[in-house]
C-alpha cells in the first residue's frame, strides 16, 4: 500500500488495515488507558480477533465509501491514527477524528496527518464540510481543531455518558472555502 511522509522525523500516514491486527492490538495495549481517557476507541479490542474485527469494519466502510482509517507511524512504530468516522460523499460532509499514544504526543503528528486527509477530502473528494467532535475535557483534541483552522460551532451539552459522567461534546468544523483560504495563506508563509 502507500505511506505518506509527514516530515523529516520519520513520521508516516498509512492505511490501517485488517492485516495490521497484531500491531494495532500491541499499540492499544501500550496506550489503552491514555487513549480511553476521553473516548472509548479501542476499549473493546482485547485480542487479535477483536483488533481484526475493528480494522475490518473500517475496511468495509472504506469499500462502501463511508469511512476511512489511517495509522500514524513514527520511526516504524504505530503510535496513533486518524479516521473519517463518517464520510458522506453525496452530502459533501465528513467527520474526522484521531487517537494517539503518549509516545506520539507533542510532535504535531495528528495535525500534520489531518491536514493531508482534509486536503484529500476537500480537493479530491469534493467534501464541503469537515467536522471534528471532541469532549470538552479533551484539550489536546480541541487544540488540533484550532490548529486546523476549524471554527467552534457549538457544544452538545451532556450529550453522552462515558465512565459514569455525562460528557459535553464540542463541534468544530471547516468549510471547503475556508480550508482553501487557510492553506493558501500557509503556502504564502502567513498565519
Amino acid at each position: 500500500m502507500y505511506a505518506i511522509s509527514l516530515g523529516d522525523d520519520g513520521a508516516e500516514l498509512r492505511p490501517l488495515e485488517p492485516w495490521h491486527a497484531e500491531e494495532f492490538l500491541a499499540h492499544l495495549n501500550r496506550a489503552r488507558e491514555f487513549i480511553t481517557r476521553h473516548i472509548p476507541f479501542g476499549a473493546n479490542v482485547t485480542d487479535t480477533e477483536s483488533a481484526r474485527a475493528v480494522l475490518q469494519s473500517y475496511a468495509d466502510k472504506r469499500a462502501a465509501d463511508s469511512g476511512f482509517l489511517h495509522g500514524l507511524w513514527l520511526e516504524g512504530k504505530l503510535v496513533g491514527g486518524l479516521l473519517f468516522r463518517v464520510f458522506d460523499a453525496a452530502a459533501g460532509t465528513c467527520e474526522a477524528g484521531c487517537w494517539l499514544e503518549p509516545a506520539g504526543t507533542g510532535r504535531g503528528l495528528v495535525t500534520r496527518g489531518a491536514r493531508v486527509l482534509i486536503d484529500w477530502a476537500v480537493e479530491e473528494r469534493g467534501m464541503h464540510r469537515v467536522e471534528w467532535h471532541a469532549s470538552s475535557a479533551n484539550e489536546a483534541s480541541i487544540a488540533v481543531a484550532r490548529r486546523l483552522g476549524m471554527s467552534r460551532e457549538g457544544v452538545l451539552r451532556e450529550s453522552y455518558p462515558y465512565r459514569g459522567v455525562r460528557q459535553d461534546t464540542e463541534i468544530w468544523a471547516v468549510l471547503a472555502p475556508e480550508w482553501r483560504a487557510t492553506r493558501a495563506r500557509a503556502a504564502r508563509g502567513g498565519h
